[in-house]
């Protein structure tokens, strides 16, 4: 029997940490420095303690004491009435629209956000919505929401629901204006439209405007937030709302395969994270501005705009993205390539200030400059 084929990447340029050189004395002796997404944190000793001594139940028939922890403390965080622990952050997106959504209806949502561009089609295929977009860097406003609205007629899909991506994953980590929510808030309410927050990363945005997760998540029906980006948990997501909506949402978790038994071994990094990583979130930006600023004195790549969060995007002027990726990736710099010439790079607790400094070093000289 032959080998059976590698399958391809799943982006351009998305490449296999165990592909790039481990450690090189020649490169710093920093080993692999992994910019691809703040995804690839590994739990450290204090939250793998924590996960061992998990207590833990069967969640299905609710009895996980440490889920039950996880979500009502999330639930409290965010100023919402209940919480649900789900496996991943697609999912959770997922489970929001068959909750909100009737199929064949419309969702409102920005340009390139994650809903529409990273989750394998799931909101058509399984939800049986379709998107309207706006435009942009994944930021509108309450007026462009506006334009948007359509009654559902024989003819056409009714709008129900505007989404919203905070930090916006593909406009390079930029935070949505707290004041543009509240607007679109005002005018979905008065048109009986629910809004979603899709909160991966609103620890970042909290981070770097000193606005509290509940204060992100006043103006909105329901949201989720990532445990395993910028927190570092190994897994998982909380979607929150009305006790009524994640009541209807368990039931979709559990048609979906998300239903877990003694979850609270995994629960427990969420908690873990939520205690003693939240605060250290805006050394992630701080790398990521660093970053940009020695990014952007490198002939043939240019950085995108004003770093936010703890994402850069940049774009390349002298080789395609996906060769400088792999490139790169020989002097153990891992980062992704998401289009001819688009290239991003995510901080993250496993990045160093030091090994900035580094990747810096190696990319520039990858391109010569």
């Amino acid at each position: 029997m032959e080998p059976r084929a590698r399958a391809p990447s799943r982006v351009i340029g998305v490449l296999d940490a165990r592909e790039a050189p481990a450690h090189d004395e020649a490169m710093g002796g920093l080993g692999i420095i992994d910019l691809r997404s703040d995804t690839v944190t590994r739990p450290g000793p204090g939250m793998r303690e924590a996960m061992a001594r998990a207590e833990v139940g069967d969640d299905v028939y609710g009895e996980d004491p440490t889920v039950n922890a996880l979500e009502e403390r999330s639930a409290s965080l965010a100023g919402k009435e209940a919480g649900l622990f789900v496996p991943s952050g697609s999912q959770a997106n997922l489970i929001s629209l068959l909750t909100h959504v009737p199929r064949g209806e419309e969702v409102i949502v920005g340009e390139e956000s994650h809903c529409v561009r990273f989750e394998a089609g799931s909101g058509a295929v399984i939800g049986g919505v379709q998107w309207s977009v706006i435009p942009g860097d994944g930021r509108f406003t309450a007026g462009e929401v506006r334009a948007r609205i359509r009654e559902r007629t024989l003819h056409s899909p009714g709008t129900a629901l505007v989404w919203v991506e905070n930090t916006h994953n593909m406009g390079g980590g930029r935070v949505f204006p707290l004041d543009e929510m509240h607007r679109i808030r005002d005018l979905c309410r008065e048109k009986g439209i629910p809004v979603h927050l899709d909160g991966a990363r609103i620890w970042n945005a909290s981070a770097a405007t000193g606005r509290s997760v509940a204060e992100w998540a006043a103006p909105v029906d329901s949201l989720s937030f990532c445990l395993s980006k910028g927190l570092g948990a190994p897994v998982g997501s909380v979607l929150m709302g009305s006790r009524d909506f994640v009541d209807r949402a368990r039931r979709f978790r559990k048609m979906l395969g998300g239903a877990m038994r003694q979850a609270g071994v995994i629960a427990a990094a969420g908690l873990y994270a939520l205690d003693h990583n939240v605060g250290r979130i805006s050394e992630d930006h701080e790398s990521a501005r660093l970053l940009a600023e020695g990014l952007r004195g490198i002939a043939g790549l240019e950085v995108d705009g004003a770093v936010e969060t703890n994402i850069v995007m940049g774009r390349t002027s002298t080789m395609e993205a996906r060769l400088l990726a792999e490139a790169c990736r020989a002097r153990s710099v891992l980062f992704h390539a998401l289009g001819e010439r688009l290239v991003r790079f995510v901080t993250h607790l496993d990045v160093s200030r030091e090994m900035v400094g580094c990747a810096v070093l190696r990319i520039r000289e990858t391109l010569g400059a």
